[in-house]
């Protein structure tokens, strides 16, 4: 599972919560990033550090692009129908894709984001499963 890559990056490494589910859905996904790659996930942490988007949805939408987009997402056909899928899924979850939102729902001081890591996890590999079922 995606999750079981986690501890070794948000704990242990002491990454964000995007750097922490790009590193770790390189590793699950074999998806070929290097160290100075996953570098720019950075930003996105802490809702791109202002409360907004969660780090850990667009780390997951990253994902995806890795996983669906061949060269350029405009000429790919499952970028957007896959992260729509995705994006619904976290909104029926949390209700929001705001850090802000989230992060008040589920931020504890002693394990930080961790339960909203594991959940956009879960969510992100229930995503890819339906939409690969859906492909024939």
């Amino acid at each position: 599972m995606l999750k079981d890559h986690l501890a070794n990056y948000y704990f242990e490494g002491n990454y964000n919560c995007a750097e922490t589910i790009i590193r770790a859905g390189n590793d699950y996904y074999n998806l070929g990033l290097h160290d100075r790659d996953m570098i720019m996930m950075g930003a996105f942490g802490a809702g791109i550090q202002t409360g907004n988007t969660c780090g850990a949805i667009l780390a997951g939408a990253s994902i995806l692009s890795m996983k669906y987009v061949p060269a350029k997402a405009h000429e790919s056909t499952e970028i957007k129908p896959v992260v729509a899928l995705f994006m619904r899924k976290v909104k029926e979850a949390y209700g929001s894709h705001l850090c802000k939102d989230i992060k008040a729902q589920t931020f504890k001081p002693e394990y930080r984001c961790k339960v909203t890591i594991e959940t956009i996890c879960d969510i992100l590999e229930a995503t890819i499963e339906e939409y690969e079922a859906t492909k024939g």
